[in-house]
């Protein structure tokens, strides 16, 4: 592994942390074994249990890190507004705490911030997922812009924003509203999503997601979120169902009630 320092100036990384310390740990030591470094790096923490926050003031002596706190749990959303609004810099990295950079995140991490300072309408830079974004047109550099017209049919298409690793402006908030609060996660990022359609934003998405993080839970720190058993079941009839549901839906939120 090339140990090689990378400073990205410019740049801060924000990490959004509940209860789960030692993956925070893990995302840290894997940027720093990547010689990776940004100008600033918030953790926004959404009212952690004591032993971690303990343990996060603990990392703070070995890794120079802004900590924001909440004083009970408020939600990711919530946490995603409050971090933000901690960012100083120009652009965002936004990294959950249970996802690792890879070896190939230092060499194509800095084409991402050269297309963005570079392509001002850009306002996203997307680096994993758990399928590929339907509707691609390459750009340059293993990237691709991501495409949507009213009449594409994969209904995947509403996931042109993600909450997963990427690169984006830090006046996000401000072009598409804060994360609506009080509300399930999953809820909060698809309002969001739409937000992102609604208010015209544009992206782009690295085309072999795989490379650049990996996501892992481990028995000790599991996920902190919670999804409905109909959503994640593989059965061929209710996963038609639900693909139907989501086509109609989906379109209807983005094309009838906007």
């Amino acid at each position: 592994m090339d140990t090689a320092k990378c400073f990205f100036k410019d740049v801060t990384l924000l990490i959004t942390h509940y209860n789960r310390s030692s993956s925070l740990e893990r995302l840290l030591k894997a940027y720093r074994e990547l010689g990776c470094e940004f100008e600033e790096v918030v953790v926004s923490d959404d009212g952690s249990k004591p032993e971690h926050l303990n343990a996060i003031k603990e990392l703070q002596q070995d890794y120079s890190f802004r900590l924001i706190t909440s004083p009970r749990n408020k939600g990711l959303a919530n946490n995603l507004n409050k971090g933000q609004e901690a960012v100083k810099t120009p652009f965002t990295l936004y990294v959950q705490e249970d996802f690792i950079p890879l070896e190939a995140f230092k060499e194509h991490f800095p084409d991402a911030v050269e297309f963005m300072k570079a392509e001002k309408e850009l306002d996203i830079v997307r680096f994993y997922a758990y399928s590929a974004y339907p509707y691609l047109k390459p750009y340059k550099k293993g990237f691709s812009r991501m495409v949507i017209k009213p009449w594409f049919t994969d209904y995947r298409k509403i996931y042109y924003y993600t909450d997963h690793p990427h690169l984006r402006r830090s006046t996000f908030l401000q072009k598409f509203g804060r994360y609506v609060e009080g509300i399930k996660s999953d809820k909060a990022e698809y309002l969001m999503c739409l937000s992102f359609i609604q208010n015209k934003g544009r992206g782009l998405f690295y085309d072999r997601f795989k490379e650049l993080f990996l996501q892992k839970n481990s028995a000790e720190e599991p996920s902190t979120i919670q999804r409905s058993s109909w959503k994640q079941s593989k059965g061929p009839l209710i996963s038609f169902g639900r693909d139907i549901y989501r086509q109609i839906k989906y379109n209807f939120d983005l094309y009838i009630a906007k």
